[in-house]
């Protein structure tokens, strides 16, 4: 099952509603990362408590540890994890860039070893489309190659090309009811970021991704090639950007269009004692919190903030308590989900850019000029 349906537009900004498998979830969206099954810290009735709809998987790793075809035969994903919300599974293509020289790319698909065992491994697009639909994922990702920053135009069009030539071969090996995504590659050339999206919505698949950003190319890039595929997506898709990012990186995705998202920064950040808030990043090892009690942010009502001071929470940080930890990636999750509800309800209203300017204000940013034209 896949029906989208845009609910409401205020410029750019988009809120709406996608329905899938295992239930309805309203966009904006932002998407924990679960890359081993599992978000980390926290379990599942703690992450729905959050306010999450829909999380991520990891095609590459699942189907590395414990194995794509254990996780079939015990249910699916779904069953497997306990979460019974949707799930998007990413296709692998992200993972086997990462691994840079230690993967070999060709026109039938990649060769890697896995980083567990050095077992050789090779995926297809066709392997890709198995593996998800082995795991039962809601949304399914088109198999692609990940274009690197920095790329010639030459280089560029050639990635962006072999990804179209395996998004046609993602989408006729794709047999299962879930949704099916592609995914638009071109770097950071308009003219091949326009020829890739073509090429996606003639296969008329369920959802459009944009790849290959914050891939490490300067933050004006993003912003120019975005705002550049902006008026250019269709209507009647949702978009997805992926990997992304920082909640600034999500109010401004949200003003070109953008209507879901994922990233590893609030449960990463969490480990390494960052907090995200209202008035920005706090650092809970900063030893002017071994003796506050105020909550992390007075503007929040999520349980740690009701119920935990930050002398407590720098006391968990610095002993190296689990717990520390896991009330940071519960709060920080939180957040997130928070303010994806508040961008969708200033769409509603009407204010989108009024709420995008008091969220630099209040995080002490510089208003990007988008937000100025």
């Amino acid at each position: 099952m896949n029906n989208y349906r845009l609910q409401q537009l205020d410029g750019f900004a988009r809120a709406g509603e996608l329905e899938l498998n295992h239930g309805k979830i309203q966009t904006p969206v932002f998407m924990p990362v679960g890359t081993n099954g599992t978000v980390k810290g926290l379990t599942v009735e703690d992450l729905d408590s959050t306010g999450a709809q829909i999380i991520l998987g990891n095609t590459y790793h699942l189907m590395l540890r414990p194995g794509d075809n254990l996780i079939r035969d015990l249910g699916g994903l779904h069953t497997f994890s306990n979460w019974h919300k949707p799930i998007l599974t990413d296709s692998g293509g992200f993972q086997v860039w990462s691994l840079g020289q230690l993967a070999k790319v060709e026109e039938q698909g990649v060769h890697f070893k896995s980083p567990y065992d050095g077992k050789k491994i090779f995926m297809s697009p066709e392997d890709s489309m198995q593996i998800q639909n082995n795991l039962g994922s809601d949304i399914v990702m088109a198999f692609d190659e990940c274009t690197p920053y920095p790329s010639t135009e030459i280089e560029a069009a050639a990635s962006m090309e072999l990804s179209m030539r395996w998004a046609k071969r993602s989408h006729s090996a794709h047999t299962s009811d879930n949704a099916l995504f592609g995914i638009v590659q071109g770097g950071m050339f308009e003219h091949l970021r326009q020829q890739s999206l073509e090429q996606i919505m003639a296969l008329d698949f369920n959802g459009i991704a944009i790849g290959g950003l914050s891939v490490g190319e300067p933050k004006d890039d993003k912003t120019r090639i975005l705002k550049f595929l902006a008026s250019l997506l269709p209507d009647n898709k949702p978009r997805y950007l992926m990997g992304v990012g920082k909640p600034e990186d999500l109010v401004e995705g949200v003003f070109f269009g953008i209507e879901m998202f994922d990233c590893v920064l609030p449960t990463r950040n969490a480990r390494n004692g960052q907090f995200l808030t209202s008035f920005g990043e706090l650092n809970i090892r900063n030893a002017k919190h071994k003796h506050s009690d105020k909550p992390i942010d007075e503007n929040c009502d999520c349980k740690v903030c009701q119920n935990y001071s930050r002398a407590y929470l720098h006391h968990l940080d610095k002993t190296n308590e689990i717990l520390g930890a896991i009330l940071a990636s519960y709060h920080n999750t939180y957040y997130y989900q928070q303010l994806m509800q508040q961008m969708r309800a200033a769409i509603f209203a009407g204010k989108f850019v009024n709420f995008a300017k008091d969220f630099y204000n209040n995080r002490k940013l510089d208003i990007p000029q988008f937000l100025e034209d």
